[in-house]
């Protein structure tokens, strides 16, 4: 290379550098804006951990957090100066709804000793719980879980009149739900059965379908088909109507799929 060229290039080269440092200098990212903006805020009071039903919280099963004065709701507790009473006297409560943490506390959630059980706590206004004797045999092997819903079907032997006994099956009520197998409230995370050693499944049902569930009971043996979760809205029927006493005060009686004669049960 000629030594004109080389001077040249060399001189290209520093120009190239000097343009490149004068646009780095000169030419800078805009800084970031920061804007600072008020919002209205208030301290609830929310569960610290996950309380499942039945769970009796202390006074470190709740937190407060700070949470937009807009969405406070009239049932949340909010922070005031009488705070630490509050939360006192909520300790030993027992929760009657599973609580997530972070969800805010409201009263209706907890339920004193004294103001009733766990069982009368989540029990909907007007209904009635009633037990009755399951196996494993007669509660789809034991895999029947609290909040599921059921067929109750009763199964009974008849003398028809020339002196023959009879097994006669009768579905009682439709879409029940299970508030209780044993001593089991709540389906435990990962649980996928239920205490295969409850003898007894407790029913909400309305008053009327208590007294025929006691009388049901009596007459013979109670199975329990489980639904499936597909069906529990599409079913026309509701829970109960398999059993109603028309104005005889009679059931009807279904043998071997076959409609039979009425049998009161009175």
């Amino acid at each position: 290379m000629k030594r004109a060229q080389l001077i040249g290039f060399s001189v290209a080269l520093v120009a190239a550098g000097l343009a490149y440092y004068v646009a780095s200098v000169l030419v800078k990212p805009a800084a970031p804006i920061t804007v600072e903006k008020h919002v209205d805020s208030t301290e609830v009071l929310v569960a610290g951990t996950d309380i499942p039903v039945g769970e009796i919280v202390t006074a470190g099963s709740f937190r407060w957090v700070t949470w937009p004065a807009k969405a406070v709701s009239k049932d949340y507790i909010v922070k005031t100066a009488g705070s630490g009473a509050m939360v006192e006297k909520l300790a030993g409560s027992v929760a009657r709804s599973p609580m997530l943490a972070g969800e805010p506390i409201t009263k209706p959630k907890l339920i004193k000793p004294g103001d009733g059980g766990v069982l009368a706590a989540i029990l909907p206004q007007g209904m009635r719980a009633i037990s009755t004797k399951i196996r494993a045999e007669t509660a789809a092997g034991s895999l029947i879980l609290p909040n599921d819903h059921v067929d109750v079907i009763l199964i009974r032997r008849l003398r028809d009149r020339s002196g023959q006994d009879q097994n006669v099956v009768d579905t009682l009520f439709r879409n029940v739900r299970v508030m209780a197998i044993g001593q089991q409230i709540q389906t435990k995370e990962g649980k996928k059965s239920a205490d295969g050693s409850a003898n007894t499944a407790t029913l909400e049902l309305t008053p009327r379908q208590a007294e025929m569930m006691a009388l049901a009971n009596s007459m013979g043996d109670i199975t329990l088909s489980l639904r499936s979760v597909a069906d529990l809205n599409s079913d026309p029927e509701r829970a109960g109507q398999g059993l109603t006493r028309p104005k005889e005060n009679s059931v009807r009686i279904v043998r071997y799929g076959a409609k039979s004669r009425v049998y009161g049960v009175n």
